[in-house]
């Protein structure tokens, strides 16, 4: 056997070995983060029980100031002089009372209950027109949105009874050795300075919670209520607690489907991910070899995929390779048979795969590229003194370094086509149907199986239930290849 059969077999082999740890190491990962959780959980109620025994203790040694806080917010800043910092925390207090009067105790009670007397129709029979009338009740949707906010306002004002409470012991605590409170001028001149951060988080927090935790919170409850189409919100749907989820992953019809698309949905992700990324690092080493002409138009062809809009290039696609297409009418011609590659579960899922390569691989060459262009030219230099040959400095120079640049990348481009709504749309529509229930196809992800729940059947609880499911896996796997990836545990060896 030569040498370059012999490097060839013992890189392959490596690359085995690597690849059945990796495996192995997911696993042990796998395991060892649920197994933490009891743990994580135990510690977290040791802090809340700590809290609630320092907040008592606070109470205790505090001075008058202190203990008034604790009902009337603002009377630790009163005490020490503070005017207006007091009167903001007392008006705080006031018109939190007051929405709570009027309308947050009943905003938690919908939350409980998501309505009583629903809209009804009847026939206006006595007056003898047969007229459809429609009266007006409770909009579960409502309930529940004014529930969640209810909810987030009273987390708010907590953080802010508490922050009412600090600042009364501080002053407290100050005033034990001596030193003066902080007067208006004080905290503004902090605030415009050494506290700039804190103005300028304030809005940007504000629009995270009323444009993305409240909508997540939100559509996070609907999985736990039976909101479909047969229980719509004007006639009233109601808590079923883990219904939702058993119902996906238990022994039902419908689990019979949720787990064949979530086992496509993984198979596209690593399919999807790991083509486009090998394909396109060597296509890079391939461009900016020292023996290829005319690199930068060689960028140039590739890159052109990129400026064509996604979706103009799905459709063209998908146009090209239909049952009459050009392709197929080019194949007729030759003697082949007529045929739609797209009514067939095994040429569709191939079809996307290809597909995306042609949209995917680009990227990792341009990514792959600036990589290559960036690595210390004296590596190679040492290398090639000691000896080592182009194959042996690729496995250990250049492949670790893109590796390890392009670990976050990896992780980010697999849960991103865990999610990739387009290709899937756009190509299949996530057929072919036929096989699987409620909707989904052969090509169907979660994310499209989702989206079809919702716009089709209008099985809301379902899809938010899915939603969940999705957020759950990324969340694990991005946690663990992170975790586990050179990128965090051997950072120091490429600074």
């Amino acid at each position: 056997m030569s040498d370059a059969s012999k490097n060839g077999s013992n890189f392959f082999n490596k690359i085995g070995t690597s690849i059945s740890n990796g495996v192995k190491g997911f696993g042990k990962g796998f395991v060892g983060f649920f197994k933490s959780i009891p743990t994580k959980l135990k510690n977290l109620g040791k802090k809340i029980g700590n809290g609630f025994v320092n907040f008592g203790k606070t109470f205790a040694q505090g001075d008058l100031g202190v203990k008034m806080s604790y009902f009337l917010m603002g009377s630790g800043a009163f005490a020490h002089g503070q005017i207006a910092k007091g009167l903001g925390y007392l008006a705080l207090e006031i018109l939190f009372i007051l929405y709570m009067a009027f309308n947050g105790v009943g905003s938690l009670v919908g939350l409980i209950t998501l309505g009583t007397n629903f809209t009804y129709t009847y026939y206006d029979v006595d007056a003898g027109t047969g007229i459809e009338i429609n009266v007006p009740g409770d909009n579960s949707m409502l309930f529940l949105l004014y529930g969640v906010v209810a909810v987030v306002v009273v987390i708010a004002f907590i953080a802010v009874y508490l922050m009412n409470i600090k600042s009364a012991v501080a002053n407290h605590e100050g005033s034990v050795i001596g030193l003066k409170p902080s007067t208006l001028r004080d905290d503004l001149r902090a605030l415009m300075d050494k506290k700039f951060y804190i103005l300028l988080l304030v809005v940007a927090f504000a629009g995270v919670v009323i444009f993305t935790i409240l909508p997540l919170i939100f559509m996070i409850l609907i999985a736990f209520t039976n909101y479909d189409a047969s229980h719509p919100e004007t006639s009233g749907f109601d808590w079923v607690g883990l219904d939702n989820f058993i119902k996906l992953m238990g022994t039902t019809n419908l689990s019979s489907t949720f787990f064949p698309v979530l086992g496509w949905t993984i198979v596209w992700a690593i399919c999807a991910t790991f083509l486009n990324y090998f394909l396109g690092v060597g296509l890079a080493l391939l461009i900016n070899s020292k023996g290829i002409k005319g690199k930068k138009i060689w960028r140039l062809f590739f890159v052109l995929t990129i400026a064509i809009p996604q979706f103009v290039s799905l459709l063209l696609m998908r146009s090209m390779l239909g049952e009459f297409g050009p392709i197929m009418n080019l194949l007729v011609k030759m003697g082949f048979e007529r045929t739609d590659w797209f009514e067939t579960a095994s040429s569709a899922r191939l079809i996307v795969i290809s597909v995306n390569l042609w949209i995917g691989i680009p990227y990792s060459m341009l990514i792959t590229s600036g990589i290559l262009m960036n690595i210390p030219q004296d590596l190679y230099e040492s290398a090639r003194i000691d000896g080592a040959t182009k194959f042996k400095m690729f496995r250990k120079i250049t492949l670790p370094y893109i590796l390890f640049v392009t670990g976050p990348y990896l992780i980010t481009q697999f849960i991103g086509n865990i999610n990739n709504f387009n290709v899937i749309f756009l190509l299949t529509g996530g057929g072919p149907f036929g096989e699987l229930s409620q909707g989904a196809g052969s090509t169907s992800l979660l994310v499209t199986w989702l989206y079809s729940l919702t716009n089709d059947t209008g099985d809301y609880n379902l899809a938010s239930t899915i939603g969940i499911l999705t957020f759950i896996i990324c969340s694990v796997i991005s946690l663990i290849t992170y975790r586990r990836s050179s990128s965090t545990k051997n950072e120091e060896d490429f600074q």
